[in-house]
């Protein structure tokens, strides 16, 4: 079964106020809400009684994520509702230091509610202040209350602290975070996966040519990751990966990071053994040749035609600006990014002009920026469009016949579902995929020169 997000069939009434939420954290929501009494900690005996599973924690009965032993997986339990209703929790850290992030993705999680959602679906949000052990908090409150699905959390480590606690309960979330090693058969993640938009723009550049790779990226768990899905997708296709710079992810200074990768130093000394000897001659040629290195800050070609760089935001116009001053040509050296290129105004940096990225194809999600724009007054976040489709996929699948379908076959449909971003599917061991374009930056805008497939019957890298 395979649910169409496209198209929304609801407006947002005249008299919402752009930028503000519809309901806040810690309120059930729904398309109209019901009465219900506050949340309170059941003791392990009550939520026995009332079907709810233990609590996993100290004698006290603080619960403490990180000694949690993972569970075996629990018989997938849908939760059916005496009054009918289909709740689901939806887990965001809306204070702290994500907390921009968070609210457009709750206010996201707003308007697929009004496109979507019928009268008998209920978001319980819950803040997660960013904290795992809050987040463990966070989706206790969202179970006790009957919620038969998770949406979220969106940090990794607060993903890792409720995955106990959701599997013991029987039921399945759909997590916002992009590190797959918090995926599991109960946990399923929503964010765009590096090592997809690595294989992705590898497998294009090859097809174009390109034999010969770099990689940049920052010394963590994310650069690794980056590093080793490159080093697959360039040998996959006989190609050589014939330099690797890892950096300090706290460092501010790139300088010797980049003259380095560019072998700047050698070169500038075989430039300038080439002036010393062009000028101790007195001939023509020598004249001529030593006139065209008079621009020249370095001889000698690089052993790589394409680079990746595995940054975004402020670090990566940084590392862009630092490129053509230690003579890494963008003109003759193809740049290549992740994801966290995917965002407005990257042509900004001169050097990233002409480089390419694997992101999901930009026209699939314009309606839902303009609508946001419209409604709040502002550009959403980029990782908004997640939260919306989340939403969406749960109320979908909340209306079926018999009770919401949120069981791991349904989220895992090979078919997949369409949403703000074009294709995507959940995979059995909790990742997912999804249809990527490959995108050319340009000064003012990016353009796609490689669309993604429309079905995954047609999915290729």
């Amino acid at each position: 079964m395979a649910a169409v997000l496209m198209l929304g069939a609801f407006s947002l009434s005249a008299c919402q106020t752009p930028g503000q939420p519809l309901f806040k954290p810690g309120q059930t929501v729904s398309r109209q809400p019901a009465q219900r009494p506050p949340y309170t900690r059941f003791p392990n005996q009550q939520r026995a009684q009332s079907g709810l599973p233990p609590l996993v924690g100290t004698p006290q009965g603080t619960v403490q994520s990180q000694t949690q032993a993972v569970l075996p997986r629990a018989e997938y339990r849908p939760v059916v509702q005496p009054d009918g209703v289909t709740r689901v929790g939806l887990l965001l850290p809306l204070t702290g230091a994500n907390a921009a992030l968070a609210t457009d993705m709750l206010n996201a999680a707003q308007l697929a509610l009004f496109d979507f959602a019928g009268e008998a679906f209920e978001l319980i949000v819950q803040d997660t202040m960013g904290q795992p052990d809050l987040a463990v908090e966070a989706a206790d409150k969202a179970i006790s209350n009957g919620a038969s699905l998770i949406l979220g959390p969106l940090l990794s480590t607060s993903v890792e602290a409720v995955t106990p606690l959701v599997r013991n309960a029987g039921i399945n979330s759909i997590a916002f975070s992009n590190n797959r090693a918090v995926a599991s058969d109960n946990v399923f993640l929503m964010g765009f996966m590096p090592g997809e938009e690595v294989e992705r723009v590898i497998a294009y550049s090859a097809s174009r040519g390109v034999t010969d790779f770099a990689v940049l990226a920052p010394d963590n768990a994310y650069g690794q990751m980056v590093l080793e899905s490159a080093r697959h997708a360039i040998a996959a296709r006989g190609g050589y990966l014939a330099r690797v710079a890892l950096y300090d992810p706290y460092t501010e200074d790139f300088t010797q990071i980049i003259r380095d990768l560019g072998n700047y130093d050698e070169r500038r000394a075989a430039l300038l053994a080439q002036r010393k000897e062009l000028e101790g001659m007195d001939d023509q040629l020598s004249r001529q040749a030593l006139k065209r290195l008079e621009n020249l800050q370095t001889i000698g070609d690089l052993p790589y035609t394409a680079l990746l760089i595995a940054e975004g935001g402020k670090r990566l116009q940084t590392i862009a600006a630092h490129l053509p001053f230690y003579d890494i040509d963008p003109k003759k050296v193809r740049m290549l990014g992740t994801g966290q290129w995917d965002v407005a105004g990257i042509g900004s940096e001169p050097a990233l002009v002409g480089g390419w990225y694997a992101a999901p194809d930009p026209t699939a999600r314009e309606n839902f920026i303009e609508r946001f724009r419209q409604t709040y007054g502002r550009r959403p976040a980029r990782l908004a469009t997640l939260a919306y489709d989340a939403v969406a996929l749960a109320a979908v699948l909340g209306r079926a016949e018999g009770g919401p379908l949120f069981d791991a076959a349904t989220l895992t449909a090979e078919s997949g579902y369409v949403g703000r971003d074009g294709i995507f599917r959940f995979l059995p061991d909790g990742g997912n995929q999804r249809g990527l374009a490959v995108m050319e930056v340009q000064e003012r805008s990016t353009r796609v020169i490689a669309p993604p497939a429309d079905s995954f019957e047609n999915v290729t890298n």
